[in-house]
């Protein structure tokens, strides 16, 4: 894993640019979408300690924080860790892959994923990763891009001609593939994977489903709200390994 290209999707390119748009506050989906239920689903069972698997610059590992939850960060962008070792001095952030984690066995009451399923390659290694480091009664909290959002992404938006609406057409929605996607200064690749691709590795790897959403904005603008319950494009899972 040290060979590898640190740029081969565009993070280490575009950390500065996402860096300066995410902020304490986050982006729409994080702030008025997903930051409730991961943060609820993170502290109902009190685990002492946390990994953050893809922390980026280290935001919800300082919501964790912030919640008497010990939480280690890892990403295998060194501009992200060090950004998050400033803003959070006492935190412990390590560079490196989720494929390949260099941690013990059985270390962690909790792992998260919060919207890093999309950019790991070995997708099949990591989640074996996160459940080998996970401990016995501990739980894995998963936000991710549906599968459908996923798909149509790179195709963009239609306009009926017939009645002005808004559509997203799927693309192929059964074969995995990686796409580049540029924002605000940020150009990464991202994966699309069906949702049962996923669910399947979980499972795999011994896990027990606990939980699944498709959460709804709780906040934000109303033309926001309206164009996410059109077509909503995150959900928020978790599971548990058997003690």
């Amino acid at each position: 894993m040290k060979n590898r290209d640190p740029d081969e999707n565009g993070w280490e390119t575009s950390a500065p640019a996402w860096i300066a748009r995410t902020g304490d506050k986050g982006d729409y989906a994080r702030a008025h979408v997903l930051d409730k239920i991961m943060l609820e689903r993170s502290t109902q069972h009190h685990p002492k300690n946390a990994l953050d698997i893809g922390c980026g610059e280290g935001r919800f590992c300082r919501m964790l924080a912030q919640n008497d939850i010990v939480a280690t960060g890892i990403d295998p962008v060194a501009a992200m860790i060090e950004e998050a070792q400033r803003l959070h001095p006492a935190g412990t952030y390590i560079e490196g892959y989720a494929e390949h984690l260099d941690i013990p066995d059985e270390s962690f009451d909790l792992v998260v994923s919060y919207l890093a399923l999309i950019d790991i390659d070995d997708i099949t290694a990591a989640i074996s990763e996160m459940a080998r480091v996970l401990n016995p009664g501990g739980h894995i909290i998963v936000a991710n891009l549906t599968g459908f959002s996923t798909s149509s992404a790179p195709y963009g938006k239609r306009i009926c001609r017939e009645t002005g609406e808004v559509l997203r057409p799927i693309g192929t929605y059964l074969e995995e593939r990686r796409d580049w996607f540029e924002w605000d200064g940020v150009r990464v690749q991202n994966w699309h994977r069906p949702l049962s691709r996923y669910m399947k590795l979980f499972l795999q790897a011994g896990l027990k489903l606990s939980y699944f959403d498709e959460p709804e904005p709780h906040s934000g603008p109303q033309d926001r709200l309206d164009a996410y319950r059109q077509m909503p494009f995150l959900m928020a899972m978790e599971w548990q390994k058997p003690r």
